[in-house]
């Protein structure tokens, strides 16, 4: 009798903390999905893609002029008759 009970009290723990579990996980995926969130996570997406692109045409703009002066360079070297790649 009593390890009837005992198991029957495990399961109702079990079932009651899973129930609770389940709530719990249904309630923040669909808090997640509201469009408030949705628009406020799209937004700091954007937000963060405009900055990763500025830096990225910063970079590469910093790239070209450094390329184009060792170009410079070279032409003025060649010009002079004084070339050191060829």
């Amino acid at each position: 009798m009593f390890r009837r009970l005992f198991w029957l009290m495990i399961g109702a723990g079990f079932g009651f903390g899973a129930s609770f579990w389940m709530m719990r996980f249904v309630k923040e995926t669909a808090a997640r999905y509201t469009p408030e969130r949705v628009s406020a996570d799209l937004a700091g997406a954007i937000k963060g893609l405009g900055t990763d692109l500025r830096a990225a045409v910063a970079e590469g703009r910093e790239a070209m002029r450094e390329r184009e002066a060792e170009l410079r360079s070279d032409v003025e070297h060649v010009d002079r008759g004084t070339s050191e790649h060829w």
